[in-house]
């Protein structure tokens, strides 16, 4: 009974994870809701996970709020730029879908690539934002060539990334209605958390040692963790 009331043990362990999830979950949620600051939102709130998932961060608001504001010029730039371009993507597939004939699937079919490639950049430009110091430049060609170079770790993140869609398809809507309030409560902060695991072993990989030289096909600085710069 009293390894059971022990807040070390697994259950504690995992509740506090879970209440950890739900307060980043909200934190992004509100922060993001000016639109323009979904960037410096979306790359605290990876800048917390892989702290989380290496046990390094206890103070959860504490963390994001220090990333937020570290990224939070870089990160709006970035945003827009990627607004900028999934509106732009998403006007040409439209007009392609309402072309008739052969021309009309060619140029969809063009444009369905180039969202793929959208979908990889967009899995990593944020968690590299929070991850390490750079240029915009710099980062937008860090998170392409990273999301080329380790492609099974894109493809996957893409389908955890895109799971929760397939709540809306869930036949008894009281269980639908549980499954969105879990997503709502930890959907963002919880898919980060899953990924920030691959993120993290990554991102080691470009991380130089002081008996090791930096990944010569990217172009990191170095990482925002104090520790590890």
């Amino acid at each position: 009974m009293d390894r059971f009331f022990n807040m070390d043990n697994k259950f504690f362990t995992f509740m506090s994870r879970v209440a950890d999830l739900i307060i980043l979950n909200i934190l992004c949620i509100v922060c993001c809701i000016p639109i323009v600051t979904i960037g410096p939102s979306i790359s605290a709130m990876f800048y917390v996970t892989m702290k989380m998932v290496r046990n390094e961060e206890s103070y959860i608001v504490r963390g994001f709020f220090k990333s937020f504001k570290q990224n939070l010029k870089q990160g709006i730039v970035i945003n827009l730029i990627m607004l900028a371009a999934a509106f732009l993507l998403a006007i040409d597939i439209s007009i392609c879908r309402g072309t008739a004939g052969s021309l009309g699937k060619v140029l969809l079919v063009i444009f369905m690539m180039i969202l793929v490639v959208y979908l990889m950049l967009f899995m990593y430009i944020y968690p590299v934002l929070a991850k390490f110091y750079n240029t915009i430049k710099n980062t937008f060609t860090n998170a392409f060539l990273m999301s080329i170079r380790h492609l099974p770790y894109t493809a996957l993140m893409i389908l955890i990334s895109a799971a929760p869609t397939l709540a809306f398809f869930i036949p008894s809507a009281q269980l639908q209605s549980t499954v969105i309030l879990l997503l709502v409560l930890l959907g963002f902060s919880g898919i980060a958390y899953i990924n920030s695991h691959f993120f993290v072993k990554i991102f080691d990989k470009y991380i130089p040692e002081e008996t090791s030289e930096p990944d010569p096909d990217c172009v990191v600085n170095h990482s925002q963790d104090p520790d590890v710069r």
